[in-house]
């Protein structure tokens, strides 16, 4: 178990990080949006407009690269969405296993399902280096790119999560016999 929570921690490692450049993309992210309204207005009054397409699409992306690069760290952090109505009473033991399975059963399959039907698509982005239709766009394959890291961090994470609440169980479960 001790090499299995190694990996575990070393996955954890590589989303925390990430988790914090995002943090640094939110603030980019707000700034760029606060320039794309002050330029728009400034713009207006002295005649020359100060925002651009790109700038837009620059907001967008970097809200796409914080969603999506977002998602396993907060799965990390266990602030993904949860129904509670039944989670909040139940026992450590007991929670371990509902998070492990739910990882195994649905996380991991989902994000793969995510992974494989958006393979083809990115790949042909790529192929044909495709762009935006707006004039003075950015390129779109890197962005869709962004689909399949994303999942691909999110099932890492997803095993991370089994791997502790795996152990957590069995943790448990020695305790219970031992008392």
């Amino acid at each position: 178990m001790n090499k299995l929570l190694k990996i575990s921690h070393a996955i954890d490692f590589i989303n925390e990080w990430i988790g914090r450049l995002t943090y640094w993309l939110v603030l980019l992210m707000v700034a760029v949006g606060a320039w794309n309204v002050l330029g728009r207005y400034i713009g207006r009054i002295i005649g020359t407009n100060l925002t651009s397409n790109a700038l837009i699409e620059i907001q967008w992306y970097l809200f796409d690269v914080v969603f999506l690069l977002g998602a396993a760290y907060a799965l990390k952090y266990n602030e993904h969405v949860r129904v509670d109505i039944f989670y909040k009473g139940w026992s450590l033991r007991r929670k371990a296993l509902a998070n492990f399975l739910g990882n195994i059963i649905f996380l991991i399959p989902f994000s793969s399902l995510i992974i494989y039907y958006s393979w083809g698509t990115v790949v042909n982005s790529w192929k044909i280096l495709e762009m935006s239709p707006d004039p003075g766009g950015l390129p779109r394959y890197p962005i869709k790119s962004a689909i399949i890291i994303a999942f691909i961090l999110l099932i890492l994470q997803g095993i991370s999560e089994a791997i502790k609440n795996w152990n957590i169980y069995i943790e448990t479960s020695n305790s219970q016999e031992d008392s």
